[in-house]
């Protein structure tokens, strides 16, 4: 933008002084066209637009009286970017935010006072397996996601997820879903349509084979790469395997996102999975996260201090490496991904039962499924999640059964795989320490690794119903880890901007208008490992792209959310 276009946009918006960089005329004018039916308008967002350039404050005067869909009045905004709370009104109008600042006697077909309230963008989901359930009727309208407020969500993460967006978008669109979601071509998922389980390196043939389909996900409109390094397929890819799908990602200024290979010292080690990750940002370009992010075990507790370290080394070096994080001392996983091994997996359908039935093998198997489960810290750490088990420990269902712990869980895998139980596992395995490390870094974002569950159809980990209000209940207002300011901005701006979601994650004029007025008193999570279901409270009102899809505490299910799509 040249001195020129920045005096005409100044001589437009009311001789507001503005900064180029901050501020784009076309932009605004775009979004709001003059021959549109908000022509009216216009003046009012962009005088709010540009005062809004010279920093997080309020506008210098009252804007003049402007007509809106509807008006949040007098709440404290916290505005995504990390700058300081302020007391200021924001209105939306078409589905986006049309001006925010002191809106004096504007007027609104709905009016929200917000007062004593705090007003927040949308909260973004980063890493998020709520699409299988997302696309069943009872569950579309995302009652436990819109609870904690969280208005976006990245699926097909671990590197798993459907190879086929364009029916995944589809599906989501018809009859629609309420919130948003982006999607990820997961890197597991392309390696077994092409290599199935085979434990080897692909041909030449195949690599041009899976980069095709790495490149028909982003063509479409995905905004990154996932991988699950650590479960099989995936775990059979050499890193050069993923550095060269993931540079087809890279030419969409897409993201890789990984569930590293290795959270303990399973195969190469936490720190030598989060140097993978590194490794792969390097070689193709491409922004690396560390998807929720840990130091997973006794054995590798105290880690976190080191992994800080090796990531503020790659990002001095000019690396774009981030990281993800939900905040619980628990994570999820089932039998096989915490306690099998991974030769184990290798090969046709159902290639873990027959060497179950191979003396040879099984010795193998159980003798390294002992190791794991020792890396686990223990039988007793790990609580399953479906089933008739459900809520108790793999050590309490192991001396019911008169059984040790290991022949107890290739007998739960025995049952599942009849049709009779269920493998879920949530695993206790971090520490306080850890945690908050990686909680006060300015590279972390917020995810919350969570599922949507029907209540009676298991005994989830409780993150899906819960791990954003915990994050600012626990970690912010109870302990004081961070400030409020940093926990939202790792939860709307910083995600919007890594992974390119344009017009999210803050309150500004032009954005989406995903916006939530909550309680921050009574907003907490309910959902405990004991009860997992209970609905997080206190968001007393959550807009997705404009429309209220919960209004005075309570849900209206609207299906509002839209298929996000990359742009180019």
């Amino acid at each position: 933008m040249s001195a020129s276009d920045e005096r005409a946009c100044v001589g437009f918006a009311c001789a507001v002084p503005i900064r180029a960089d901050r501020f784009d005329c076309m932009r605004y004018n775009m979004l709001f066209p003059i021959s549109s039916r908000h022509a009216g308008r216009a003046f009012s967002a962009l005088f709010a637009a540009a005062a809004l350039s010279a920093g997080p404050v309020s506008l210098a005067r009252p804007a003049a009286a402007q007509s809106y869909d509807l008006i949040i009045r007098g709440g404290i905004l916290v505005d995504g970017s990390g700058g300081q709370a302020r007391a200021d009104d924001v209105a939306v109008d078409g589905g986006r935010i049309a001006a925010v600042g002191d809106l004096g006697q504007s007027t609104a077909d709905r009016v929200i006072d917000a007062t004593g309230r705090h007003v927040f963008p949308g909260f973004i989901d980063t890493h998020s397996h709520a699409m299988p359930a997302l696309l069943r009727d009872e569950l579309r309208t995302a009652r436990p996601l819109l609870a904690q407020g969280i208005t976006t969500i990245f699926v097909n993460p671990d590197g798993g997820g459907t190879v086929d967006l364009a029916d995944q978008r589809a599906r989501i669109r018809d009859p629609g879903v309420g919130l948003n979601v982006g999607q990820f071509v997961g890197h597991g998922s392309v390696r077994r349509a092409v290599l199935g389980m085979q434990a080897r390196e692909a041909t030449s043939e195949e690599l041009d084979r899976m980069r095709a389909v790495v490149l028909d996900g982003m063509s479409g409109g995905a905004f990154g790469l996932s991988s699950g390094l650590y479960y099989s397929p995936g775990s059979y890819a050499p890193t050069g395997e993923v550095i060269e799908l993931a540079k087809v990602a890279a030419e969409f200024g897409g993201v890789y996102q990984s569930h590293i290979r290795d959270e303990s010292d399973y195969s190469i080690g936490l720190l030598g999975a989060v140097d993978e990750v590194i490794e792969i940002s390097r070689g193709s370009g491409i922004t690396g996260v560390v998807t929720h992010i840990k130091a997973l075990g006794p054995r590798v507790w105290g880690q976190s201090a080191d992994v800080v370290r090796h990531i503020e080394a790659a990002r001095a070096e000019g690396l774009a490496v981030y990281a993800d994080q939900y905040p619980y001392e628990a994570s999820g996983t089932s039998i096989v991904g915490a306690l099998v091994p991974r030769w184990a997996l290798a090969g046709d359908d159902g290639a873990l039962y027959t060497r179950m039935q191979n003396p040879a093998e099984r010795t193998r198997l159980v003798a390294d499924m002992w190791e794991n489960l020792d890396r686990r810290g223990g039988a007793d750490r790990l609580m399953l999640q479906g089933g008739p088990h459900g809520g108790r420990t793999l050590q309490d269902v192991a001396d019911d059964g008169g059984t040790d712990a290991v022949e107890t869980a290739l007998a739960l895998l025995v049952e599942a795989r009849d049709g009779g139980g269920g493998t879920g596992l949530t695993s206790f395995n971090m520490n306080d320490e850890d945690i908050e490390r990686f909680m006060t870094q300015p590279w972390m974002m917020t995810s919350s690794d969570g599922s949507l569950w029907v209540p009676g159809e298991g005994h989830p980990h409780p993150r899906g119903f819960g791990a954003f209000p915990r994050r600012i209940r626990k970690y912010v207002l109870e302990e004081g880890i961070t400030t409020l300011e940093q926990a939202i901005h790792a939860m709307t701006a910083l995600p919007a901007r890594l992974y390119g979601i344009e017009g999210r994650g803050v309150l500004e004029p032009g954005a989406f208008a995903d916006i939530l007025v909550v309680d921050l008193d009574g907003f907490r999570d309910t959902a405990t490992y004991e009860d997992p279901h209970g609905l997080a409270e206190g968001v007393e009102y959550a807009l997705v792209n404009g429309t209220l899809a919960i209004d005075a505490g309570r849900f209206t299910d609207a299906l509002a959310g839209e298929a996000l799509v990359k742009a180019r």
